[in-house]
């Protein structure tokens, strides 16, 4: 039996916007009597402990939302920008990823084109980082992945990468779209 209360909560937490009550209902499909009655109890908890983030109902539907008065400290959080990753991109940190570390040579010859400027916008978005310089002639640099990358995808450690032979493309490019989204906080 699930928890629809908590389940309600993570869907809106995850929404980038107001969700209405047809759209909740055509999630959970469940009553509407069941599903308002959780969405009070989330109301209601989030009111009475004292949670950073209050459930209000804008725009024709829910929406959890920050609390007014811990403004000044969400606006010292750094907003991160909504990251779009063309398909040369994805492709790019998929082998950065799994051939780590590699130099951008070698990312061109598993591509077969010219990978410089996509490795830039990967480094500007902070989703790989110089891993140091390899130990041959020229000492091009090495990539590997940073931090920011494991948060991006919910990674605890490399180790928790997929296999490559656990997805196909069309899935793999789902879950790139699915974890670029701006990271939440903040009044919405």
């Amino acid at each position: 039996m699930i928890d629809l209360k908590a389940c309600v909560e993570a869907v809106l937490f995850s929404s980038d916007s107001a969700l209405s009550m047809a759209k909740l209902e055509q999630i959970f499909e469940v009553d509407t009597q069941e599903l308002r009655l959780a969405l009070q109890q989330l109301q209601h908890e989030c009111q009475q402990e004292g949670r950073g983030v209050v459930l209000q109902e804008v725009a024709g539907g829910f929406q959890l939302r920050t609390r007014p008065e811990y403004a000044h400290w969400i606006m010292q959080l750094k907003r991160t920008r909504h990251m779009n990753l063309s398909r040369a991109a994805t492709e790019t940190l998929a082998i950065i990823a799994y051939r780590q570390p590699v130099t951008r040579a070698e990312i061109e010859a598993l591509r077969s084109v010219d990978s410089g400027g996509i490795v830039r916008t990967l480094l500007e978005k902070d989703l790989v980082r110089v891993a140091g310089k390899k130990d041959a002639p020229g000492r091009p640099l090495i990539y590997a992945t940073s931090t920011r990358f494991l948060e991006v995808f919910g990674l605890n450690s490399l180790e928790d990468l997929p296999s490559l032979r656990d997805f196909k493309t069309d899935e793999l490019e789902f879950e790139l779209e699915m974890n670029f989204e701006p990271e939440g906080g903040g009044q919405r």
